[in-house]
């Protein structure tokens, strides 16, 4: 088979390496053209020299066609896989500490809380320049897989407004897969699942093994697995509401309004064993020891045994999977971001939900789910409507509706006031200026507003931990090395 596969924002060089030779693993994909692009020349560099190296060691006669110019890479693509960060750890930065001033304290921010729907800011605008260039020159029909967050607001917006069909991907069900048949002492291919919800908040509701229905049993199962006392919030959230959440307790506590909003009692749902445990802005931490140490370690990655394209070393990444089944007919079935149109019936028909799909020759079929249980509906309803100002907003540069997102999501409502949010929103927005241009001219009277602050700061100085020194990383190199590999997602677009 001959067709052309194109990666923006490639220069996240582990994750554009690993699912590289996801796809290549599959033997009919060996003759496919790769095209990789990127704002940033050096990540681009090491990443096309790594990859080229894994394909040459491989045997395979590639040639990887890296270019600065998106538009070069798209054309004659038949897939577009997007792994982009909009402003990179600067931007993200600005996602985390601004809101602390106000109070506001998140884990990651990139997917909902005020970090996300400015990330969405970002990433929306930009992403709907892709879709033009997508649609412009790459080949007819072309589908873009979407990696990067806000997955569930920039898939909505690509497919509303950008005129590209578009899959969001997630691992989060994989992972929450492995746990569920961990607790209950089951090989994971041997328990039957069905998820469905929202991106970070899709709900277990059909779990069985031997055709026998284990949900209502599986908290007693999950409680006392043994990652159960890192998995916290996770737990009470499936105490109070019945169904065990896709989304790692870090992240989980930030989309409700139950768990972050008092300091003083932080200290019970969180703890330090790893930045996801819910550590003040953990992961824009560890994305900052990773960029320090992949930079210091690149020359070592070149001296390690090339990666090899066979079956045992394929990830469970969906993108892979997706590609092989629509161009072999092979059927694949994993749970995406698409639109909702009736699949879940009690959420909106215009929203984007995660949920089971088919792959074959045929396309990408989506079962209808049917109802949410009323509590995981309702948990979910709520964000989908932060989630919907928030890409009108992004769209259409709309401060109202901008206003509104961040008052309306669950964590930011619960601590701050109407007014507080708004002058934290015209700071965020003042902040990220250069990767904004659809509120250009909103910036400029945010600038004005700011002159004649109205509303007083009320920091909270969260739970962080200090990010390491490369001196203090080289201790773990193989820690941290690994952790570079996995996220080295920060220097790109």
């Amino acid at each position: 088979m001959s067709f052309k596969i194109a990666f923006i924002g490639a220069g996240s060089i582990g994750f554009t390496r690993g699912l590289l030779a996801d796809i290549l693993t599959v033997p009919e994909f060996h003759d496919i053209e790769v095209a990789f692009t990127d704002i940033n020349p050096d990540n681009l560099r090491m990443v096309t020299q790594l990859c080229q190296r894994d394909i040459d060691e491989n045997g395979l006669s590639i040639k990887i066609h890296a270019t600065l110019d998106r538009r070069e890479a798209f054309r004659d693509a038949k897939y577009v896989i997007n792994c982009v960060r909009i402003g990179m750890l600067e931007a993200f930065a600005t996602d985390v500490e601004i809101p602390l001033k106000y109070g506001v304290d998140q884990c990651v921010g990139d997917t909902l809380c005020i970090g996300g729907i400015m990330y969405g800011q970002r990433g929306i605008d930009a992403m709907l320049g892709f879709c033009k260039d997508i649609r412009e020159v790459a080949a007819e029909g072309c589908i873009l897989l979407n990696y990067s967050n806000p997955n569930a607001m920039v898939t909505w917006a690509c497919n509303k407004y950008g005129g590209v069909p578009t899959y969001g991907l997630c691992h989060g069900v994989q992972h929450g897969h492995e746990q569920i048949a961990q607790a209950l002492g089951r090989d994971k291919k041997d328990v039957d699942i069905i998820c469905a919800g929202l991106n970070h908040q899709t709900w277990y509701i059909s779990v069985k093994t031997d055709g026998v229905e284990r949900t209502g049993e599986l908290y007693e199962y999950m409680k006392k697995a043994e990652f159960a006392k890192d998995e916290n919030i996770r737990l009470d959230v499936m105490k109070n509401f019945g169904y065990y959440s896709t989304e790692s307790n870090g992240h989980l506590s930030e989309y409700l309004m139950w768990y972050r909003k008092r300091p003083e009692d932080m200290e019970q749902w969180i703890n330090y064993s790893s930045w996801i445990q819910g550590e003040t802005a953990g992961y824009l931490r560890v994305c900052k020891e990773s960029r320090n140490w992949f930079e210091t370690d690149f020359p070592n990655w070149l001296k390690e045994p090339a990666k090899e394209f066979i079956p045992e070393k394929r990830s469970t990444e969906h993108g892979s999977y997706i590609i092989e089944s629509l161009e072999t007919g092979r059927v694949y079935r994993g749970h995406f971001n698409v639109m909702n149109n009736g699949t879940i019936t009690n959420l909106p028909d215009e929203c984007v939900v995660e949920v089971p799909c088919y792959v074959d020759y045929n396309g990408i079929s989506i079962p209808k789910v049917g109802d949410l249980p009323l509590g995981c509906a309702a948990i979910c309803s709520q964000s989908v409507w932060v989630q919907k100002l928030a890409v009108e907003a992004a769209v259409h540069g709309d401060i109202n509706l901008l206003y509104q997102a961040a008052m309306m999501d669950p964590l930011t409502g619960a601590i701050c006031t109407p007014d507080e949010i708004r002058q934290m929103v015209d700071e965020m927005l003042v902040a990220g200026a250069e990767w904004l241009p659809q509120y250009k001219e909103e910036i400029e009277r945010a600038k004005a507003r700011l002159e004649h602050k109205t509303v007083p700061y009320r920091p909270v100085k969260g739970f962080t931990l200090k990010t390491k020194t490369v001196e203090e990383m080289a201790a773990e190199k193989e820690k941290y090395r690994a952790l570079a590999s996995a996220a080295a997602k920060e220097k790109v677009e």
